[in-house]
Formats: structure tokens, sequence, C-alpha cells
């Protein structure tokens, strides 16, 4: 959300129930600011199930693999040493390398995933420029409102939020009350 309407709420329950109201008059483009996780708060929004494991998957795959082969060219083809009798290809002898190898590659694969898939680092973002929202990370739950919400129409929803129990309603976003 680079623009929109956001309206701050006391206590997480009516926060819950504004979202839950508002997604029954058709907003989607909905998000929440809050203190600490709250239960149930994906469902209200409306959120999927984040893609981030099956994007990670190949890369742990492709590193649990990357990690055998090397293990097998350096003891089994290119230097073999044959002593006591040992294979030179000991599968089970493989197995932690291996396996902290796919740790390896799906932890740093995630982390970088992760930033990307969150546009992160953000340093600025225009809601930190309304008044009071810094209570978001103390006391305070917000709900936003996207300004490319097509269910969006200024007046009426600054009034349904207030009559929902928005202490406050505040437009963010550089240009203000104007729709992309």
């Amino acid at each position: 959300m680079r623009r929109g309407l956001l309206a701050e709420f006391e206590t997480p329950e009516a926060m819950l129930l504004a979202i839950a109201e508002l997604r029954s008059r058709g907003y989607r483009r909905l998000d929440a600011f809050t203190p600490y996780p709250i239960h149930g708060i994906d469902e209200a929004l409306g959120l999927r199930r984040s893609p981030l494991n099956w994007i990670i998957l190949p890369f742990a795959l492709a590193g649990t693999a990357g990690g055998y082969l090397v293990q097998w060219f350096c003891n089994a083809f290119d230097y073999p040493l044959i002593v006591g009798g040992r294979p030179a290809h000991a599968a089970l002898a493989f197995i932690p390398i291996t396996f902290e190898m796919m740790v390896l590659s799906a932890s740093l694969t995630g982390f970088v995933v992760l930033l990307v898939l969150a546009r992160l680092p953000e340093l600025w973002h225009p809601v930190f420029d309304v008044p009071g929202f810094e209570r978001a990370s103390i006391d305070r739950f917000w709900v936003g409102i996207d300004a490319r919400d097509p269910a969006l129409i200024s007046p009426l929803t600054e009034r349904d939020l207030t009559d929902l129990g928005a202490i406050t309603v505040a437009w963010a976003g550089k240009n203000g009350k104007e729709r992309s």
C-alpha cells in the first residue's frame, strides 16, 4: 500500500471486526499494522499462504544434489583413496555434508527471496508520515485501505471507518486523496 486510507483502532478485537465488516462491504485491498501478531488476522484479511516454501524447494534440492556430487567427485572419481578396503563411493558417509548443504542453500535462498518478495529494505514508507502512526509499534492497531481498491470512495469510506469505531482516519501518500 503506497497510498490509501488509514484508520486507527484501540483494540485488536475492534480492528478485526472492522476488517470483517469492510470485507463484507466489498473492500479487497486491505492491510493491517499491529504492534504484535494477532490470531486470525490472516483469515480476516483474506491472505493466501506464502509461496516462499515452493520457491525455496528447488534451491534446497539443488544444494543437496550439489553437495552430494562434490563429495562423489572428490572421493570416488577424481582422487579415490582405497584404504582399509573401504569403497570410494560411500553414500552413508556423504549424508551429513549433503544435509548441511541442503540447509545452507535453503536458508540463504530463503533469506534473499524473502527480501525480494517483501520489497525490502524499505527505509521510508508513506504511512510513516501519518500523525500518530508511530503508535502502531506500541499500542495501536491500524487498518489500511489501498487507494487502488475499487470500493474506496473517499467520504463514504471515511464515514464507514468512523462508524466502525476508528479513533483516527487519515490519508497516507504523497498526493493525499488523489486516486490512481
